[in-house]
Formats: structure tokens, C-alpha cells, sequence
């Protein structure tokens, strides 16, 4: 879908200071006159071929279909790009129109670490500076992202206030962009934040919605009945969903963490419990008291632990043109196991909630219908921590 301003609906905008303003009406027209530039779009198509790995493959997931017993289930696979997951996709086309712009430093934030490691990743390949925020919680978690991104020459700056989680790291990023705006460019990882990022992030994101529409034509002659991806801002899933927005009889699924439960206050749900308000800029459905202050949000997948959510998802919500359901820490868990005993594949903890879903909804579906799951990362980040897990309940 078109939109207009930076508004999708009601949702979207840039609610920030006058100077940022600027700054960001600058990425703005860089963006718009680049991303229909013949040459940039060609550099760009190359690196996505011959660097990240694309096109990657939809994989008839046999086994895991058989396991539920209905549906058949693909699997398009963002965990075969390099660095494990659909964040290069974004961190090569933001840092490249970085360098077209002029800029000596890139910043970005990052939760999982895998947004880091994609940003740290472009920039030791495009040879510029990269400083990555991220919460202290997190990098406890995401150790091993924590040691790839210095490996890559990155600066990894912990955060300590808040929660010390993704969203504290946005607030780190912004600050650090609204002070070092005139030779920085901020490399923002989700499908969130003011105007143009949600915007920009899912024009590099659309790549896999693309592919994977292309694809399903190919092997089954026809569009899928469902596409199912995992949501916290909500890069991968409007990746997927934007290319398939007009073909109406494809249904729509997001899939939010419900942490402990949707009925506890240890969830990071923000389209099924949020209410509408404005967090790093834009207008959103986001996890807030009545005074419109942040509140805190849990989920196991440190790159869903966030307490806002893209505006375009937001859009699709409010208009009925997806569905937006949401899975619990151990439900993920459980599909974590699954599809790494059933497929020989280890998912993110974040693909994992997709996962859960789409094994769900393959379940009540006839054996005729078709379901496109994102498999959004690979779960070698995730692995130490479920570890800890399974062995503390031995």
C-alpha cells in the first residue's frame, strides 16, 4: 500500500524536534531520489546476489507439515542469508545510501543483535565507522552477537538506563543521531521510528515478500492461503506482507509475543493489548500507561522485546487487512525444539513465535491449503540461552 506523508492511517508520522526534522527530511529525499536510481538499484541488486545470498529458498517444510498433520507449510528461509537472518537485507541498503549521502559514522541499535551484526557487517564491507547500541540486558543474552560485532570493528556501547533492553537502545541511538546528526547516519533496524524509516525499512525488506510470492507460483501454481511472520517493530513481517497487500484472498498473520501470558503484564503485544500513542517519534499502538509513558515488556526473543510496533502494521490492523495473534515464551520454546528435530533447522527464538503459529494454524486447515511462515533468522545467537533454560528444568 501507498502512503502519504509518512502516515499509514492514522499511524506514522515524525513527532520529534525541529532539528531532527531536517535531518531526517534530508534522509528523506535521499531516499526517495536513490531508491529509483538505475545505478543504485543495480549496486544494490549485486550485493544482495553475490554478498548477502538472495534469492534465498522457499522450502516445502515436509516433515514439520506431516507433524501437524493439515496445511502444507513453507518455510521462506532469511535464515541462509549471510549474518543468519533478514536484517542485512536493510543494514547493506541503509548503509549504502549512507554512503551516497556523504556520511563518515554510522550508529544503529539493536536488541537480538542480529540488526548489529548486519550493521557491523556493511560497514566493515563498505569500510566506515559503526558504533551499536544496545541494552546491557541483552548483550548478557546475545553474548556471542555482542563478541561478532566487535570482531567486525564495531563499537558496542551498553546501555544502562531503563530497562536496559531494545527500547533503551533506540532512546541511546536517537540521542546520539540528534548530536552527531551532520556526519552520522542512523541505520535503524525495524520497520518503526519517524518518518522514513518504516518506510525505507520496508522498501529493503520487500525483497523477501517479493521472492517468496514468485516462488510459491512456481511450485504450486497459485498464491499461498496464508503468509505467517513473527512481529515486535516489525521489519520481516512487512517484508513479507507489503508484496502480497492487493492480492486479497491471501490472509495476513502477525504473530506478537505474549511472554508469560497476555493476561500478565509480562508480554510485548502491543497491537492485541496496546492503545494508540506516539514512542521514538511515531504514532503507534504501544504498551503505555493512561499518563502515555512507556510501560515495561517482556518476551524471551530479545529482538521482539519492544513496546511499540511499526505503523503500517498498525494500518493492516486497524483496517482488518491482517490478523495479529500472539504466542507465549513457551510456546516458542516448544516450537524451537520442533522444527530443529522435525527439519534439521534451528530458528531464531523471534521465528520461533511464527513458527508456533503457523504449526497451530497448519493443524486446522485441510491438507490442500498452502501457508508461507517466515523463518526470519537462524537460532545459533539463541542457543546458550535455551540451553540455560532446558538444563535449569532438568
Amino acid at each position: 500500500m501507498k502512503n502519504q506523508d509518512g502516515y499509514f492511517g492514522e499511524f506514522g508520522g515524525a513527532y520529534v524536534q525541529e532539528d531532527l526534522g531536517k535531518v531526517l527530511k534530508d534522509v528523506e529525499r535521499a531516499f526517495l531520489y536513490y531508491i529509483k536510481d538505475e545505478d543504485f538499484l543495480r549496486e544494490l541488486e549485486y550485493y544482495q546476489k553475490d554478498y548477502i545470498g538472495r534469492a534465498n529458498p522457499l522450502y516445502y517444510a515436509k516433515n514439520l507439515s506431516e507433524n501437524a498433520g493439515g496445511a502444507k507449510i513453507y518455510l521462506k528461509r532469511e535464515d541462509l542469508n549471510h549474518t543468519g537472518a533478514h536484517k542485512i537485507n536493510n543494514a547493506i541498503g541503509q548503509v549504502l545510501l549512507a554512503k551516497k549521502m556523504g556520511k563518515k559514522r554510522i550508529i544503529a541499535e539493536t536488541g537480538a543483535g542480529q540488526h548489529g551484526v548486519a550493521t557491523a557487517t556493511a560497514c566493515a564491507l563498505f569500510d566506515i565507522e559503526c558504533t551499536v547500541y544496545m541494552g546491557e540486558v541483552d548483550m548478557k543474552r546475545q553474548s556471542l552477537n555482542v563478541f561478532r560485532m566487535e570482531l567486525l570493528g564495531a563499537k558496542v556501547i551498553p546501555v544502562t538506563k531503563g530497562r536496559k533492553t531494545l527500547k533503551d537502545a533506540v532512546d541511546a541511538a536517537l540521542d546520539d543521531f540528534v548530536k552527531n546528526s551532520e556526519d552520522t547516519f542512523y541505520v535503524l533496524g525495524s520497520a518503526v521510528g519517524p518518518h522514513p524509516y518504516p518506510i525505507m525499512v520496508r522498501e529493503f525488506q520487500s525483497v523477501i515478500g517479493e521472492e517468496a510470492r514468485k516462488q510459491i507460483l512456481e511450485k504450486e501454481g497459485r498464491l499461498p492461503d496464508y503468509i505467517v511472520a513473527c512481529v515486535g517493530g516489525g521489519s520481516n513481517a512487512i517484508g513479507l506482507f507489503n508484496p502480497f497487500y492487493d492480492d486479497k484472498q491471501v490472509k495476513i498473520v502477525g504473530v506478537e509475543p505474549a511472554g508469560l501470558g497476555l493476561d500478565t503484564n509480562e508480554h510485548a503485544s502491543s497491537i492485541s493489548k496496546g492503545t494508540t500513542g506516539i514512542i521514538h517519534g511515531f504514532k503507534c499502538y504501544t504498551i503505555q500507561d493512561k499518563n502515555g509513558d512507556d510501560l515495561p515488556v517482556h518476551s524471551i526473543a530479545a529482538g521482539l522485546d519492544y513496546p511499540g510496533v511499526g505503523p503500517e502494521h498498525c494500518y493492516y490492523k486497524k483496517t482488518s487487512r491482517a490478523e495479529y495473534v500472539a504466542i507465549t515464551d513457551e510456546e516458542a520454546l516448544e516450537a524451537f525444539s520442533l522444527l530443529s528435530r522435525t527439519e534439521g533447522i534451528i530458528p531464531a527464538l523471534e521465528s520461533s513465535h511464527a513458527i508456533a503459529y503457523g504449526v497451530k494454524l497448519a493443524k486446522k486447515l485441510p491438507k490442500d491449503k498452502v501457508i508461507i511462515v517466515n523463518l526470519s533468522g537462524r537460532g545459533d545467537k539463541d542457543a546458550i540461552q535455551v540451553k540455560e533454560i532446558f538444563n535449569s528444568r532438568r
